[in-house]
């Protein structure tokens, strides 16, 4: 497939090369390979089934709250963060003081996520620049950062991506005039009711934007975040569950060497990658979905398996290890109304028949417990 030229590099006064887009989509459209076109129905085939069984499961809700933690944490170590996904649910219920500082990074991430579906689904506001302005301001407003990130603004200044100083970046992003331009762009595409394939225009939308870069800091996360969005509105997916982040963090030089080459034409490449991870991603989700059923009718057996009064109690609490699968006693309390020494009494009898188990078995008090092979089933590949 041959290139698309969707800008030029242009030298700017102060000396250095600024990346210019042309107008967007482009005049002659995308004359789409029909070997893109077949992985694309695959992709949209695998999003149809993922959709159907995800309603088949009584805590869907957890599933996604789950899923965005996972994403939060892959996103969020694109960009240099060590936190992983179990640091972030410790963190949400305070089990566990000590906490690696750049935890508040994905805990901003899911706060930017959660802001955003309410948005959509309460609110049915539009994906709009407004939309990816509140996002971003969620995503940044008190959050760690290297320098000032301008929460929920587009940037007033010239920024770049890779090197010291804008005459050795490896991409300087179009200036602010050219910048405002190619954003109304995106937005006129993202609402435009054209005939280019859903799931290849969440592809677009994602890298036309990486390319804009239009804030100071946290582009990157921002710009994953639309995706899953655009596919969401779109009807593609009854709940955003299509989270890409662990697919390109898993090939993170080829994310990167892949958007750059988009820069030069090379979109047909781009999009090609960006399908194989939504086919892997899908596959993915489909497989946790069938492992979660499984685990959950196993461990309802060992719970009915108890005596009545036990597993009366138990029965209170496995529910909710499905959002919550790290607890303390604090937390079991809160759920079943017991005494503390009740609430212990309920702990031990679960990792009595293997569901939960000690996180730290040296440490004598504040101890938290892990539903493990749940977690076990969403970090298997991280």
């Amino acid at each position: 497939m041959k290139n698309i030229e969707i800008g030029r590099y242009k030298e700017q006064k102060a000396g250095f090369n600024a990346f210019i887009p042309h107008p967007f989509p482009p005049q002659n459209g995308f004359d789409f390979d029909p070997k893109l076109l077949k992985k694309n129905i695959e992709a949209s085939r695998l999003l149809g089934k993922l959709d159907g069984i995800t309603k088949l499961l009584p805590d869907a809700d957890f599933f996604l709250l789950m899923y965005l933690r996972k994403d939060a944490a892959s996103s969020s170590q694109i960009e240099g963060t060590m936190a992983t996904m179990i640091n972030a649910i410790e963190a949400e219920v305070k089990v566990n003081t000590n906490m690696p500082a750049d935890v508040d990074d994905i805990l901003h991430y899911i706060k930017a996520l959660n802001y955003g579906i309410k948005r959509v689904k309460t609110d049915n506001f539009p994906m709009a620049l407004r939309f990816i302005r509140e996002l971003h301001r969620q995503l940044m407003n008190k959050a760690r950062a290297t320098h000032f990130s301008d929460p929920g603004e587009f940037r007033k200044s010239q920024n770049w991506i890779g090197g010291t100083r804008l005459d050795n970046a490896r991409f300087v992003p179009p200036p602010v005039e050219e910048m405002n331009q190619a954003l109304f762009d995106l937005e006129k595409f993202i609402h435009a009711q054209d005939n280019i394939p859903v799931v290849i225009k969440a592809g677009l939308i994602h890298t036309q934007f990486e390319t804009i870069h239009p804030f100071l800091d946290g582009n990157g996360r921002t710009g994953r975040m639309l995706i899953n969005f655009f596919l969401w509105k779109e009807g593609y997916l009854e709940k955003p569950i299509l989270f890409l982040s662990s697919y390109f963090k898993k090939h993170q030089k080829i994310y990167y060497e892949k958007l750059f080459g988009y820069h030069n034409g090379d979109v047909f490449d781009w999009l090609d990658f960006f399908l194989d991870g939504v086919i892997e991603i899908a596959n993915e989700a489909i497989e946790i979905v069938g492992k979660i059923t499984i685990l959950r009718e196993k461990d309802t057996l060992k719970i009915q398996a108890l005596s009545k009064r036990a597993s009366e109690s138990a029965a209170i609490v496995l529910p909710e290890l499905y959002g919550q699968p790290i607890v303390n006693v604090n937390t079991i309390k809160q759920w079943t109304n017991f005494t503390r020494a009740g609430a212990q009494t309920v702990i031990d009898r679960l990792i009595t028949i293997g569901i939960l188990s000690p996180k730290d078995k040296d440490k004598k008090y504040g101890q938290s417990y892990m539903y493990k092979n749940y977690i076990d089933i969403f970090t298997k590949n991280d």
